[in-house]
């Protein structure tokens, strides 16, 4: 028994030649047919801009500004998680019984309209305006288009890897999962790992400099916050040692030795003392300067012999000069260097002195290293259990396929499902290509460069076959893949298509009484001229009669001979 159908009405207005279209669709098998150019794959072309594809102009039913395509889907599970995800899910409201249509429904429409020389668009799903990243999301879950010469699919790896784990049912999804759980967590730790290391590598080019700084002030050899000051002071010293040395001696005249033509300061004060000596004996109240005087002539003594001493110690050594420039220069290139002064670089060197080194950063590094191996190692544990039920399953989908394509007149195809090895992803670790051969002699290659439009169109209908009962939920599209064969390959084609169609709802565009004789609804498609219009109509064959008349004008040749070919077509359909 067929399942139940995916796409369950379809609705155009103003849509390329139509100008209005109703259709409800059954479960099954449904094909197009009409006269070549009658418009038969007008409805899969609006389907296919439904889902997002551009829009142009020629959509756009002549003398109209506007047009409307509008489909009703069963809500399917993957429908409802996706919805759900997107926020476009509402919980319907029991007691309002267009809410509860809602929850098994799914309505998709797309308007679009010429603004000047432009074309807008506007998409809606269950009413709400989505945009056309959206719609394109959205149409792999519910349909999927096959015309002859689409080896384009067969040319994405990806893809081919999706209909093999499709094809392996669920413990190809458990293995999946699996693969992509651990793939995550090896992310998490690789990374964690390379932030770890880009640490490490700027830590150890800090402790290099610290190293380099902490060397550099242990040879400088510092001790006291005040010694280039100090320096300084002493190189104006010995800079100025003679001068210096004169101003002392000078000054010492002056106290002690003055010249005949000017009394010394000592004499000066001797020669008050004696004054206030004589002075005394007329009055005692003098006594005490006196004394004070006489204070003072110590003191002169004093100061004269230290300015003696510190003219005896000034060295004008020019290389005891050398020696306190080389030492302030050293000083303050350290200064300059670091951008600290002395007192800040003897703290600098004392805090790098005891500090450690990047052992602890070290020992996390180990430890990232350790899980990041030990993650690594789980995915390609992993990855080996998806790639042994990969192996059974391309052996079962090649034995399969081939059971399928020899009675199609390919009786010595070849067929190989390829796994190329690749480093571990969230995927697994193997690239998947088909490999075909269609004649003896013929060295296998992939599928896409090598198999003919016909070949192709088997090809790509087995496969379909095969994949039908991984993903029940999809409507297929077959646009007139049964070109260009007939005879037996065109009967063993309608087999398969009948067979699909028992698990899957299946749309065919065909030339073919064969296919079309197995529909469960058969769609007309014909042009008719209307004064200076043209318009496509598609008119549902419900009658017996109908459907004779439309498989004899499918079978050409004479008509009786085609009527009655077109009747045992139905007749052998119905047993």
């Amino acid at each position: 028994m067929a399942v139940a159908p995916v796409l369950m009405a379809l609705r155009l207005e103003n849509f390329a030649l139509i100008d209005v279209l109703e259709l409800d669709f059954a479960d099954g098998l449904t094909v197009l047919t009409g006269e070549t150019g009658a418009g038969k794959s007008l409805l899969l072309d609006s389907l296919a801009v439904l889902f997002g594809a551009e829009v142009s102009q020629r959509w756009l039913r002549h003398g109209c500004q506007q047009a409307l395509i509008e489909a009703h889907f069963a809500l399917t599970p993957a429908v409802r998680a996706w919805l759900t995800q997107q926020d476009l899910l509402e919980t319907p409201d029991a007691d309002n019984p267009e809410d509860v249509d809602a929850d098994t429904e799914l309505v998709v429409s797309r308007q679009f309209r010429r603004t000047g020389e432009r074309m807008r668009s506007q998409g809606r799903i269950n009413g709400v305006g989505v945009g056309r990243r959206q719609l394109q999301d959205l149409r792999p879950l519910l349909l999927e288009f096959t015309a002859q010469g689409h080896s384009r699919q067969l040319a994405q790896p990806a893809r081919l890897r999706r209909w093999l784990d499709a094809f392996g049912g669920p413990p190809h999804e458990q293995a999946l999962a699996a693969v992509a759980q651990t793939h995550r967590q090896w992310r998490m730790c690789h990374e964690a790992l390379a932030t770890m290391r880009a640490s490490l590598q700027q830590q150890r080019e800090r402790w290099q400099d610290d190293r380099q700084t902490l060397e550099d002030l242990h040879e400088a050899q510092l001790e006291d916050p005040e010694e280039l000051q100090q320096l300084q002071q002493a190189q104006d010293r010995l800079a100025h040692a003679v001068r210096l040395q004169q101003a002392s001696w000078r000054a010492v005249e002056y106290l002690l030795e003055a010249p005949p033509e000017r009394p010394a300061v000592l004499d000066l004060l001797g020669a008050a003392a004696a004054e206030l000596q004589g002075a005394v004996a007329f009055d005692a109240s003098l006594a005490d300067l006196l004394e004070r005087v006489r204070n003072l002539q110590g003191v002169v003594q004093e100061l004269a012999l230290g300015l003696q001493r510190y003219g005896e110690t000034l060295d004008g050594d020019p290389r005891t000069l050398a020696a306190l420039q080389e030492r302030i220069a050293q000083l303050k290139t350290l200064e300059r260097r670091y951008g600290l002064d002395l007192k800040h670089l003897i703290e600098r060197r004392d805090a790098l002195a005891a500090a450690g080194g990047d052992e602890d950063l070290e020992a996390r590094h180990q430890r990232l290293v350790a899980e990041e191996r030990a993650a690594y190692g789980q995915l390609n544990r992993a990855c080996s259990a998806l790639r042994q039920l990969r192996q059974t399953a391309a052996r079962r989908l090649q034995k399969e396929l081939l059971a399928t394509l020899r009675p199609m007149a390919l009786e010595q195809v070849r067929f190989e499902v390829a796994l190329d090895p690749q480093p571990p992803a969230a995927h697994g670790s193997e690239q998947v290509r088909f490999c075909f051969a269609a004649n003896p002699g013929q060295a296998l290659a992939p599928l896409d460069n090598v198999a003919s439009g016909g070949e192709m169109s088997r090809f790509l209908l087995a496969l379909k076959t095969s994949l039908a009962a991984a993903d029940p939920d999809v409507t297929l599209l077959f646009d007139e893949i049964d070109s260009g064969v007939s005879g037996s390959t065109s009967e063993a084609m309608a087999q398969l298509l009948q067979r699909l169609a028992g698990q899957r709802q299946v749309f065919c565009v065909t030339h073919q009484p064969l296919v079309a004789a197995l529909a469960r609804q058969h769609l007309q498609v014909s042009k008719q001229i209307e004064g200076s219009e043209t318009r496509v109509r598609v008119q549902p064959l419900t009658t017996a009669a109908d459907r004779e008349l439309a498989l004899a004008l499918l079978a050409g040749g004479d008509p009786r001979d085609a009527r009655r070919y077109a009747a045992s077509l139905l007749r052998r359909a119905a047993a």
